[in-house]
């Protein structure tokens, strides 16, 4: 019996959306980015919009994007990918626009560009990859980084006496009056993966109405730049990143929820 035999169509339990090109994707192994990568992929599949959605790529670990996703993509410069999304959507307005962005991108040199796009509620997704450092540069410390926590550039740990408080982006576009939808999630698990792929669908099903802007934060991992494996990363991050930063929605049809 040869393998043909055996994967049957009837038999198939998964397989890869054609929505993610065949690439080979450039992301350190154990990376949250490839599984948030293909749940979005996947949604956009489901709801059969490839045809109508734009993606903007940021600068970061995920610059690359743009190669994996089978979908049209913009690539903005570092921190704008708000504004471009911005343009993209009141030049077609009927089209699913979103952006994907880490923490390094969206909290630090894009800050500016995410609040004023919450703020002006502009109607598209932020997709929002917080792993708490600069991956792509060097491991060094971000505006996520939590105290204590150890970076390239705080050995030691962030002081946050003097390299001041991590910033919650999370919780702080939720009280912006743009805001439709804000939730904060993770890809660690399968229930988070099904939780986080359920969210991307409200965001794009919010926008197809016309909502606002919808936000989703994902808390993920770096093996490479903690210098941990990935199963000592995902363990680390369920003790320290999700404390820090708890997982569920923030806001929900517009209305703050209730903790």
């Amino acid at each position: 019996m040869n393998l043909k035999d055996i994967i049957k169509p009837e038999n198939l339990v998964y397989s890869k959306t054609p929505l993610l090109t065949d690439n080979v994707m450039s992301y350190c192994p154990g990376c949250s980015h490839g599984t948030a990568h293909r749940i979005i992929m996947e949604v956009i599949e489901e709801m059969g919009i490839q045809s109508e959605t734009i993606g903007v790529a940021p600068v970061g670990c995920s610059v690359l994007a743009y190669d994996f996703m089978n979908i049209d993509m913009a690539q903005a410069a570092h921190g704008r990918a708000p504004a471009v999304a911005t343009g993209i959507k009141r030049c077609w307005p009927e089209k699913y626009v979103f952006t994907y962005q880490g923490d390094g991108d969206l909290a630090a040199i894009g800050t500016a560009e995410t609040i004023h796009a919450c703020n002006r509620g502009e109607n598209i997704m932020i997709v929002f990859i917080n792993n708490g450092i600069y991956g792509m540069t060097g491991g060094q410390m971000a505006p996520t980084t939590l105290p204590g926590m150890k970076s390239s550039t705080s050995p030691f740990g962030r002081d946050v006496a003097t390299m001041g408080n991590p910033i919650k982006m999370t919780d702080l576009v939720a009280q912006l009056p743009g805001t439709y939808y804000v939730t904060r999630q993770a890809v660690h698990k399968p229930v988070n993966v099904r939780r986080t792929k359920k969210a991307i669908r409200i965001a794009l099903e919010n926008q197809k109405l016309n909502k606002g802007l919808s936000f989703i934060e994902i808390v993920s991992s770096c093996n490479s730049g903690w210098k941990m494996t990935p199963v000592q990363a995902n363990i680390w991050m369920e003790e320290n990143m999700i404390p820090f930063y708890p997982l569920g929605d923030l806001k929900v049809d517009g209305e703050l929820v209730k903790k």
